[in-house]
């Protein structure tokens, strides 16, 4: 112990020093941006394996609740394996027959989409647009392209087979392993209990975040495919199913999912129509997901507005489309790891997190702080 020259012992400041504390720094975003580049070089296996363990983690209930009623561990394994398959399977055989069905509608508005460019630029001239730059707009604008973008669609759809089938493969495999899971848990729990409560919250997040949106997403879905069959507007059930895989990108998916319908409704019948579209469109999925739908979800994955945003931004930029509607769960992903672990990191919760959970108070939010055996090693063995 240091002493004062007044023989009064010197208090020791417990902060890191400046140096140290600024090497931590660069060094912590070195690894972060390394980790980063990294992810993206390996997108196209990172994103599909992510998706399969969101998948599993969300059925997982159903295993637990086949176990309770006696059926053997392999059985409830092969059991979510075959009802998770034949989800999938449906949904991409829907996809094919919806995205046939729109590239023989397309080549059939070619000759209207020419028209409509032919009135709007005249519409424009009279408001003094000049000629030359009306004549490069209209030029650069080749809807005879719309027969090529059909068979790109039914070509993208074909690539996706290959994609389906790498996922049916890692499903198979994590169910399997998905059986097991409480044993593990139990096994690290044992020894780093703190792990297994960021982990609990990780799943107990996604979880109830998947069910939520893939509820609402259905509900969404049948209520725009149903306006749309009222409205007139073709290959209804393609934008259906384009509505619910959408509801799963937060804040901008609604405006994704109505564009493709609203410009074909534009070609089919007009502005009127495609007015009528976008007003319904607005209508149901205000109510369905920023009135119902957050009341649901709010309280579980506890994320701000502004960080559901940005993660949305990067995880779409790291791991390209799946990204987009992995960017809720892999930031859970990363805040379990980062944040729930270690009590001394949970002052980062009050900055992510929405109000309603950044400001509930410290017994609900971190009941695991209570308990010391729940607190890493470090924080424990002062001495």
């Amino acid at each position: 112990m240091r002493m004062h020259r007044k023989g009064l012992p010197a208090v020791e400041s417990s902060a890191p020093d400046g140096g140290n504390r600024l090497l931590t720094i660069l060094v912590g975003a070195a690894a972060a941006v390394i980790t980063v580049a990294g992810l993206k070089a390996i997108a196209f296996l990172v994103a599909p394996v992510f998706l399969a363990l969101v998948i599993v983690v969300t059925t997982s209930p159903v295993q637990g609740w086949l176990r309770r009623k006696g059926w053997p561990r392999w059985l409830t394994g092969a059991v979510l394996v075959v009802v998770v398959y034949a989800v999938l399977l449906g949904l991409f055989v829907v996809l094919v027959v919806s995205v046939a069905q729109l590239a023989t509608l397309l080549p059939g508005y070619v000759a209207k989409a020419d028209d409509m460019i032919v009135q709007v630029t005249a519409m424009l001239a009279q408001f003094g647009v000049g000629e030359e730059q009306l004549r490069d707009v209209a030029g650069s604008l080749d809807f005879g392209k719309i027969a090529g973008l059909a068979g790109t669609l039914l070509a993208s759809v074909g690539g996706l087979l290959t994609d389906l089938v790498f996922l049916l493969a890692l499903l198979l495999f994590l169910s399997t392993e998905a059986t097991w899971a409480e044993q593990r848990f139990a096994a690290i729990s044992a020894e780093k209990p703190w792990i297994t409560t960021g982990l609990r919250r990780f799943a107990a997040g996604t979880r109830s975040y998947m069910w939520v949106t893939t509820v609402f997403g259905l509900i969404v879905a049948v209520l725009d495919v149903g306006a749309l069959v009222i409205i007139g507007v073709p290959a209804a059930v393609l934008w259906g199913l384009l509505a619910f895989v959408t509801n799963y990108i937060p804040n901008i998916g609604f405006v994704i999912g109505v564009v493709p319908p609203a410009l074909l409704a534009l070609l089919d019948g007009g502005w009127q129509t495609a007015v009528i579209v976008v007003v319904v469109y607005t209508a149901l999925n205000f109510v369905v997901q920023s009135v119902i739908q957050p009341k649901f979800v709010a309280d579980s994955v506890g994320l701000s507005t502004v960080v559901t945003v940005l993660a949305l931004v990067f995880w779409s930029w790291v791991l390209g489309p799946l990204g987009a509607i992995l960017a809720v769960p892999a930031t859970l992903l990363l805040k379990a790891v980062f944040v729930d672990v270690d009590p001394r990191s949970r002052w980062v919760g009050a900055l992510i997190n929405s109000p309603s959970v950044a400001l509930a108070p410290a017994v609900e939010e971190h009941p695991v702080e209570e308990h010391p055996e729940d607190e890493p090693r470090g924080a424990q063995d002062v001495s």
